[in-house]
């Protein structure tokens, strides 16, 4: 049939697991913390992932990273990881709903655009209206109920996107190693620190969890971190930036759906139109791309990991 041979099985399941399983990771991670301490559930979730990738990729013959191939991919994996993803697990500890964590990290293009012009990008008028725009939403995101009751949440929120967006551009800098492998690297060290975090910080477990927990952090580390990354990857390679970043403004509503159906969560008015406000800013941001513009790796948005 023509609409298959246009839309392939593998293309499509890539799509699938971009736009549903990394949404539904923020659903995830507030089941997950609620059995496992918030750094703790992140550090072994990467720890376990980096370390089934890394021995996969040298089974496979793929080259060991150099030494300062594991520095720089240590300082993004504790960029992004570490203090992104982190921040997002403490967030929706604090009690914020999934789909409002989702719709807070859905600013990172903005914060992208933003760091890279410290490295000499120049944003059109365009991904300026769309930048604006954006910060218009996250101050009407705000002022919801849900971030209004824990401000220590949206802070964490919003410091996770603006982590995650300086990590982005500065890996393009940065001698990170080629691949998947860059992204196992960036688990293992980015899961080392959340577990110091973790220790830090003084979380400890009072029981086992239940089959719930550990299912959570099972699926967050097969689907959300291994899967999903790769079907990432493999979109880069077959669509246009546009197309597999996509997922930006895609994940905020799929989480809000599936938080509202699985979770009974609820958004308020000046969330709903927040959320609108911010998904059109990213479109905005992302319209460039898809008018086949020269591709500027700032406006490539997400880079090869990501915050959930």
């Amino acid at each position: 049939m023509p609409g298959l041979r246009r839309f392939p099985l593998p293309l499509m399941g890539a799509f699938f697991a971009l736009y549903v399983i990394w949404g539904s990771t923020y659903l995830v991670i507030r089941i997950g913390v609620q059995y496992w301490p918030p750094l703790m559930l992140g550090g072994i979730r990467f720890i376990v992932g980096g370390t089934l990738m890394y021995a996969f990729l040298r089974w496979r013959g793929v080259p060991a990273p150099t030494w300062p191939q594991w520095k720089a991919a240590g300082l993004i994996g504790m960029l992004l990881l570490s203090f992104g993803n982190g921040a997002v697990s403490m967030a929706e500890h604090t009690g914020v709903a999934s789909g409002v964590a989702a719709l807070a990290v859905a600013t990172v293009p903005l914060f992208t655009l933003l760091c890279g012009y410290f490295w000499g990008a120049r944003n059109t008028r365009l991904e300026w209206a769309g930048i604006v725009l954006g910060l218009i939403g996250i101050a009407m995101l705000n002022l919801g109920s849900n971030l209004q009751s824990s401000p220590l949440g949206a802070a964490l929120l919003i410091g996770a996107a603006a982590a995650w967006a300086f990590g982005s551009v500065w890996s393009k800098h940065l001698p990170l190693p080629q691949g998947a492998m860059s992204s196992a690297a960036q688990m293992l060290v980015g899961g080392v620190v959340l577990l110091i975090g973790s220790a830090l910080k003084g979380e400890h477990l009072d029981r086992l969890p239940p089959l719930e927990g550990w299912a959570a952090l099972v699926y967050l580390t097969v689907f959300g971190s291994i899967i999903a990354f790769n079907a990432y990857m493999y979109l880069l390679k077959h669509v246009r930036p546009a197309a597999a970043t996509s997922y930006a403004y895609v994940n905020p509503a799929v989480a809000v759906l599936l938080g509202i159906v699985f979770a009974g969560e609820s958004i308020g008015i000046e969330e709903a139109v927040a959320m609108a406000v911010i998904i059109s800013a990213v479109v905005l941001i992302g319209l460039p791309q898809w008018r086949r513009a020269p591709e500027r790796p700032a406006a490539v948005v997400l880079t090869e990991s990501r915050v959930n």
